[in-house]
């Protein structure tokens, strides 16, 4: 099956050359009637569905106080959409927060609790991927300056610091541990169960010491 993820409205900011930057700031939300409009016309069709509602939300980070996050109007469609459909359920639409990069600790939960679930971060993790890849060339940057010669002698190789897929693991590393401070503020840690069926572990070991864990550590003081 295949789950479509619907985007309405505009969200703010720039991605992918598209600028949305100066757009009125009304059009940066969207209304109850908008949102049933696109679950009525989904429903006739079948479930996989999930409604990207704006709610302020702009792409990529900017200085706290210009971005003005509204997630209590998504409780606003939840309510005009069940009351629509006589749905017993409280919370009767999926839908996803866009643009999520930057958002605060309040701010996802509230976006939760009125049904959001998934977040995009794509910002967030950019950067946790290039601060991986910042830190480890900060560390080893006498070892990357050359292939032959380091600190330990003039005649010293250096293929194990330049080889990609060195640096490259750290970036990837940084950014595991990005998403995993995501999965905690959204309230989906430990609610997945793991395959009893052999083979490859299916996501980072949950451990208190280790490189993941301790690049966790960092991320979760920076955010």
């Amino acid at each position: 099956l295949l789950r479509v993820d619907v985007e309405i409205g505009i969200t703010g900011g720039e991605e992918d050359g598209v600028n949305n930057e100066d757009v009125d700031p009304e059009k940066l939300y969207t209304t109850p009637e908008q949102v049933y409009s696109v679950y009525e016309a989904l429903s006739k069709i079948g479930p996989m569905f999930s409604i990207a509602a704006a709610f302020g939300n702009v792409h990529g980070v900017y200085k706290p106080g210009n971005v003005k996050l509204s997630p209590e109007k998504l409780l606003a469609h939840q309510m005009y959409t069940k009351e629509k459909i006589s749905s017993p359920l409280e919370r009767p639409i999926f839908l996803v927060m866009h643009g999520g990069s930057g958002s605060t600790d309040a701010e996802i939960s509230e976006a939760v609790t009125n049904g959001v679930i998934k977040m995009n971060i794509d910002t967030d993790t950019q950067w946790a991927y290039w601060d991986g890849l910042r830190g480890f060339e900060a560390d080893k940057h006498d070892y990357l300056q050359g292939q032959i010669g380091n600190p330990d002698g003039a005649d010293k190789p250096n293929k194990k610091y330049y080889d990609p897929r060195v640096w490259i693991r750290k970036a990837e590393e940084s950014m595991v541990a990005r998403v995993g401070v995501s999965i905690e503020k959204l309230g989906s840690k430990g609610k997945y169960t793991k395959s009893t069926e052999p083979g490859e572990p299916q996501c980072a070991p949950d451990a208190k010491s280790g490189t993941i864990a301790g690049i966790a550590q960092k991320v979760k003081k920076m955010f």
